[in-house]
């Protein structure tokens, strides 16, 4: 209030004295006057009569006060009214802010196949196109019904001017009538308040907007940024909201439909209160066309009886899981305003089709296995060789209220056994062989200040001393943990972290049963693991995304074949994934007849189970097909006892969508490295890496009974 006294004193004082300075100069200009006309010479003295003098301190507003009105006139008209149109007009948006390369624009998340998955705005649905786009009959329906003088005016209509400031005064809501420029001017610049100020800046910004654009890059602002009802701004995102098409495949009866939607979207909508008012404004608009000669009486006719099919506005929201992550991937690059607001387009790796039978399998084995006490299950589906993800599912129903939204495939989870793939590639590199001979027989571990460990294998049972191939196709664990301590928990790390895990730290922090599977990793990085062996030894991470443009089409990223770092030995990761499809090597404790077996196809694949039954994992693959299968609870609770690794919980799963991947294809068997010999060994042809094949006595015989713990052959 003090800023406003203070305002208000400025001004009269700013008044008076330009009047004061006024009287002035006028007094000079009439003594002038007085001397040009009068001449040079001496003026005549009258008889001058005494008066008293009266001073009025600092401003004489009592004399010559014809001068002092003057100057508060001049002052007005020439000083003070331009100066508050200059502050006002400095105080407006600028129209340059209107080209479309400025406003926000929706980003697409589509699948590898042009399915869109989802749209991500902040509170704009809109997509940005050209007017060449938009039907001639939708431009025509517009501004026969919204601006017949489009063309001709310059910004506003004088008669609706008028209108609106009787409508002011009168107490009434202001009137319609705004032209195509100052609905622009409103929708994009202005709030939608309606009072008299708001509509003097939307005529003087309607004005300064034709002088800085022509008519049809108006039009074109005009229908890429009006609202059309919701959160569609723009013909295009209308057009896909109500019909689902594209604004460029709209017809007569659509196009006269949506051009009367903007005047009041709310109203006019087919889903809002008054479901039925749109079709009295689709006959106004289609009948003003025809007054103005945009159509005949025919086409007219045929208009009005067409059936508008519309499809209920819902935002498109398929592979929930995988385009969230997908967003979440973006918005660490890019930032949230720019994916919100940036009119992104994303073709992703996602196989919608094959989204969709993953996910029913999932669904449908976890409802089937709720006697097991599980009742959540993911999975997810990658080509190793370039990192594409063609299915994540993230859980069994993502619109469960209780948490079906927590994607288990980027969750930190306790592997199980089926991180022994590890050790075994470490423990290769270090010179162990498919035929070296390891000791399945009690043992127990102590270090200071820890309490001792003595690893069990998951049957209860020892095994003696089997081969690294029998040890690992059937997951002993007491195996893993003396191979662990050979070749030392920091190389089993490292070698971790070069396969693709991410959550591991340094390896003070883990003791041997890291092997078992006892420090948490997420299913995406096993599948990293995993397809290294499917790779040949180089790693491609998982990579979701194939190409990325902006609004303006350009390419922001865009997968090639040059992908993928070595980091194992071909001739390693041959002979691990030629354990992990030894159907024979694993039937002591899967049996031959397992859902791990697929007659008729060479797949690698590996089971895990971790301590108390809270996590249940498989993980196998082919050259170029990678699945992963996890199931448990997602409070960690434990299933049940009954519950058993290769043959129930994840396994089952893993095979449907495995049967699902190769129908159909080929059986593509890994080609044998040139440094990789056969030879026979321990009763079957096992293959060495040149080299290793001296290393070991191959006329050992093992035998899975007790009594080989008593008498080992080697």
């Amino acid at each position: 209030m003090t800023s406003i006294r203070t305002l208000i004193v400025f001004i009269l004082l700013f008044f008076i004295a330009v009047g004061d300075g006024v009287i002035f100069f006028a007094q000079k200009i009439f003594m002038l006057c007085n001397f040009i006309l009068l001449g040079s010479g001496t003026i005549p003295k009258k008889k001058e009569k005494k008066t008293k003098q009266i001073t009025i301190f600092p401003f004489p507003f009592f004399f010559k006060f014809k001068y002092f009105s003057l100057g508060i006139i001049f002052s007005f008209f020439f000083i003070f009214a331009p100066l508050l149109i200059l502050i006002f007009i400095q105080d407006l948006p600028s129209p340059k802010t209107l080209v479309l390369g400025q406003i926000p624009q929706t980003t697409k998340i589509y699948d590898r196949n042009n399915t869109l998955l989802y749209q991500i705005y902040a509170d704009q649905n809109r997509t940005v196109v050209s007017l060449a786009d938009i039907p001639k009959q939708l431009q025509e329906a517009t501004i026969a019904i919204e601006d017949k003088d489009f063309y001709k005016h310059l910004g506003f209509d004088i008669s609706a001017i008028i209108r609106s400031i009787v409508a002011n005064f009168s107490g009434k809501e202001l009137q319609g009538g705004s032209t195509i420029t100052q609905q622009l001017i409103k929708s994009a610049l202005l709030t939608p308040e309606t009072s008299l100020t708001r509509k003097l800046k939307e005529i003087i910004l309607a004005f300064w907007a034709e002088r800085m654009f022509s008519k049809a890059q108006i039009l074109e602002m005009y229908f890429n940024q009006v609202p059309y009802g919701g959160t569609a701004w723009g013909a295009e995102a209308a057009a896909e909201n109500y019909f689902g098409k594209h604004v460029k495949d709209l017809n007569l009866a659509e196009s006269s439909f949506l051009a009367g939607i903007p005047r009041a979207p709310s109203i006019y909508s087919p889903f809002g209160q008054n479901p039925n008012l749109w079709k009295k404004r689709q006959l106004e608009v289609i009948n003003r066309m025809k007054e103005l000669g945009y159509i005949t009486q025919e086409e007219a006719s045929k208009a009005i009886e067409e059936e508008l099919f519309f499809k209920h506005p819902q935002m498109p929201l398929y592979a929930p899981h995988f385009v969230m992550y997908v967003k979440d991937l973006l918005i660490k690059k890019y930032g949230l305003p720019f994916v919100e607001h940036g009119g992104l387009t994303v073709i992703t790796s996602l196989d919608l089709p094959l989204q969709e039978k993953a996910q029913k399998i999932v669904a449908d084995e976890v409802a089937k296995n709720a006697h097991l006490n599980l009742s959540n299950g993911a999975a997810m589906v990658t080509n190793p060789q370039n990192g594409d993800v063609l299915a994540m599912v993230g859980s069994r129903n993502f619109e469960d209220e209780k948490d079906g939204n927590v994607n288990v495939t980027t969750s930190p989870r306790q592997p199980g056994s089926s991180i022994k793939v590890i050790t075994y590639a470490a423990a290769l590199k270090k010179g162990y062989t498919a035929a070296t001979i390891l000791d399945d027989s009690p043992v127990t571990y102590t270090s200071p200040g820890a309490p001792s460990y003595s690893p069990v294998n998951y049957d209860g049972k020892f095994h003696g001393r089997p081969s690294l191939r029998i040890a690992l196709a059937n997951s002993f664990n007491i195996t893993a943990v003396r191979t662990l301590n050979y070749i030392g928990i920091p190389a089993f790390v490292d070698m971790g972290k070069k396969m693709g895990i991410t959550t591991w730290g340094d390896p003070k922090n883990y003791g041997l049963s890291i092997t078992l599977g006892a420090a948490e990793v997420t299913m995406l990085d096993m599948t990293t693991v995993y397809g290294v062996l499917a790779n040949g030894g180089i790693r491609v991470d998982v990579n979701p995304v194939l190409k990325i443009t902006d609004s303006k089409d350009n390419i922001l990223e865009e997968k090639n074949g040059n992908m993928g770092l070595r980091v194992l030995d071909e001739n390693i990761t041959f002979v691990l994934s030629n354990i992990l499809a030894d159907n024979n090597a694993r039937s002591i404790e899967f049996g031959t007849n397992s859902p791990l077996n697929i007659p008729g196809y060479t797949v690698s694949v590996k089971t895990g189970t971790t301590d108390n039954k809270r996590d249940n994992w498989t993980f196998g693959y082919t050259k170029d097909r990678l699945a992963g299968v996890w199931v448990g609870n997602n409070d960690n609770s434990p299933m049940s006892q009954q519950l058993a690794s290769g043959i129930t919980g994840a396994a089952p799963i893993w095979h449907k969508i495995m049967v699902t991947l190769l129908e159909g294809k080929a059986d593509n068997k890994p080609i044998l490295p040139t440094r990789i010999i056969t030879k026979p060994c321990l009763g079957r042809i096992e293959y060495f890496v040149r080299g290793t094949e001296n290393t070991v006595n191959c006329n050992y015989r093992y035998s899975a009974t007790p009594s080989a713990l008593l008498s080992p052959n080697q």
